[in-house]
């Protein structure tokens, strides 16, 4: 698989950015301690602490009833909020790199109701994808556009790892989080743009070889031979949105994965409640295993079944969307990847969709179904944390509401538009330019941030080591 070579490069990086880490830290300097090493630390930021804006412009700590107050700042925060929900959810990434540091610079909100509010946009944005995808045939072949067999495979694993990422993120140096949102962000962009250039050059010369057989149909007089059609890259309407929205719609898929959703949700809820770091909190910590490996291996023993099947009769035809073989190494390799952009997107504040996405092109999947199946899955885990968050209260409802109103219009047109003009260049590729391009618009924003903000914090002399996990919750 192509995509190894990449992922041992995230892993090495991270290995070695881990280990200075561990190695140039001094435990003894304990100066600065902070509560929380999010990326986008705010002086006001701790468990309780809400910092939310006023009609008059300034902050508002511990506000517990806020009113949506219309002014320039929420005008600016919607204009970018409506142009990142939409290019986040055609390249299936969702857009929480620009959707944070917009809320806490612009707007005015602390970190964590900022990343709550982000979480909020996020599953607006996915869940109007995911209805306008299912109305969408599958551009090449007679299946559902979604890829759930690769949605069942990579959902749980993420979700495992997002858990897993949150734990970090209270323990890693804030200064260590800025380095390895770097290394992230830049990779998989600089990847996935170069991916996009190998299908932008193949689609050139498929459109070349498409006008040489539309010239050789044509009689001296100019007049068509055949009356023929060909357009594989785009999605051509043969059946009504009614019977498309029936296809695409797999209840027994979605029940499976809208199981694993209430089991970590339940989970998540229960562990609230309990001391930190106390028997109960392990035991139910650990629950989430083998919920997330109950589900990876059933899906992974169905898999690598049909692809014994399919070998033993000499078929071709792939199981899913990724042209990967199913074999056992490379389903346990799919799940260390789970797995690995669960905890990155845990640990860096996001859904997880910046690994995924790239990910589902790395291993062969189509630019349609890598976004629309990256986008129902950042939906699952999106929403989970939207109601966590709201269960702690930690965002305002009008602002939430709001936003998630532009989210949801922004996922829509943004994924009308985006099919519009596939259709009309007949390049899937956009789709990958679209990806690479926001994440590098993320790589540079919080990568300024966090960079600015590290350098204070050394002036400051704060505390620059790891943090013990039970002390810093």
């Amino acid at each position: 698989m192509a995509t190894r070579g990449f992922v041992v490069y995230l892993l090495c990086c991270f290995s070695a950015s881990v280990l200075s880490a561990l190695l140039f830290t001094d435990r003894n300097d304990t100066n600065g301690y902070r509560k929380n090493s999010s990326l986008f630390y705010t002086p006001y930021e701790s468990s309780s602490e809400k910092v939310w804006p006023t009609e008059t412009g300034v902050t508002l700590v511990d506000a517990s009833v806020q009113e949506l107050e219309f002014s320039w700042r929420l005008l600016l925060a919607t204009v970018i909020g409506f142009l990142g929900s939409a290019c986040g959810t055609v390249g299936g990434v969702g857009g929480g790199g620009i959707f944070v540091p917009m809320l806490t610079l612009i707007v005015g909100f602390d970190t964590k109701s900022a990343a709550a509010l982000s979480k909020c946009m996020i599953m607006g944005a996915s869940s109007s994808s995911v209805w306008y995808n299912l109305r969408v045939p599958h551009p090449t072949k007679e299946v559902p556009i979604l890829d759930y067999d690769l949605a069942l495979l990579f959902q749980p694993m993420l979700m495992l790892g997002i858990t897993i990422g949150v734990s970090l993120s209270v323990v890693f140096p804030y200064w260590l989080i800025t380095i390895l949102i770097i290394i992230l962000f830049l990779g998989t962009s600089s990847r996935s743009f170069f991916k996009g250039i190998e299908m932008w050059k193949a689609e050139s010369i498929l459109k070349k070889e498409m006008a040489k057989q539309q010239e050789a149909m044509v009689n001296s007089q100019g007049e068509p031979l055949i009356d023929s059609e060909y357009d594989p890259l785009v999605p051509r309407e043969k059946k009504s949105e009614l019977q498309i929205l029936r296809f695409n719609f797999r209840w027994k898929m979605i029940l499976v994965l809208m199981l694993v959703w209430i089991a970590f949700l339940v989970v998540q809820i229960i562990k609230n409640d309990v001391a930190v770091c106390s028997t109960w909190y392990w035991i139910l910590f650990s629950l989430q295993v083998p919920i997330a490996l109950a589900v990876f291996g059933y899906e992974a023993v169905k898999l690598n079944m049909e692809h014994k099947k399919r070998m033993s009769t000499g078929s071709t035809q792939a199981i899913c969307e990724a042209s990967i073989q199913w074999t056992a190494t490379n389903l346990a390799f799919c799940a260390l990847c789970g797995i690995l952009g669960g905890t990155v997107g845990g640990l860096l504040g996001s859904g997880g969709g910046f690994i995924l996405g790239p990910l589902l092109l790395e291993i062969g999947v189509i630019p349609q179904v890598a976004s629309a199946t990256a986008t129902f899955v950042m939906m699952f885990s999106s929403s989970l944390s939207v109601v966590e968050f709201y269960l702690l209260k930690r965002f305002p409802i009008p602002y939430a509401l709001y936003l998630m109103a532009v989210s949801v219009l922004a996922g829509f047109w943004g994924q009308f538009f985006v099919r519009k003009l596939i259709t009309i260049l007949g390049r899937a590729s956009l789709i990958i330019f679209i990806l690479s391009g926001v994440i590098f618009a993320s790589a540079l924003i919080m990568g300024v941030i966090g960079i600015e903000k590290s350098i204070e914090m050394m002036h400051n002399h704060e505390f620059m080591g790891f943090l013990s996990f039970c002390s810093s919750q």
